[in-house]
């Protein structure tokens, strides 16, 4: 068991060593759209790569339609694992829209021997997951 101070500096690691060992500048929060984001997410239990919707309704329905529309090219062409979820809670409680693709494999922040792992898979999928975007963006902003 790790102390919070001794988990957020396994975080910070982590997250220092990925930048490093992958330097590469992503889209992230930088989509031009409204509410669509890329995310990272590793914790304790997973770690996954997102295309989150988080705006209001009246865009993240907008947002949905054409990326459903679009679910086949994803699945076919660039990431077949990835799984459309249209009403996703957050931890927080928070409801958004998500397509993500998990890391099949258990993986913990706080297992230096996943990381590597999770490093590769992490490049790999937002590399895919960006391709697509950027390829699809004109449709998916509509």
């Amino acid at each position: 068991m790790f102390s919070k101070e001794e988990s957020r500096l396994l975080r910070q690691e982590f997250w220092i060593s990925f930048g490093k060992s992958f330097p590469q500048k992503w889209i992230l929060y930088n989509t031009k759209l409204k509410g669509l984001s890329f995310k990272f997410h590793f914790d304790t239990k997973k770690a996954l790569v997102a295309l989150d919707l988080e705006d209001d309704l009246e865009h993240r329905i907008n947002y949905w339609e054409k990326l459903v529309a679009l679910k086949s090219i994803l699945l076919d062409n660039y990431l077949p694992n990835a799984i459309y979820e249209e009403a996703y809670i957050l931890d927080n409680n928070k409801e958004i829209s998500r397509i993500y693709v998990p890391l099949e494999l258990k993986a913990s922040i706080h297992n230096k021997n996943s990381w590597q792992q999770v490093m590769v898979f992490f490049n790999d999928t937002m590399t895919l997951f960006e391709a697509f975007f950027l390829e699809y963006k004109e449709v998916i902003e509509g």
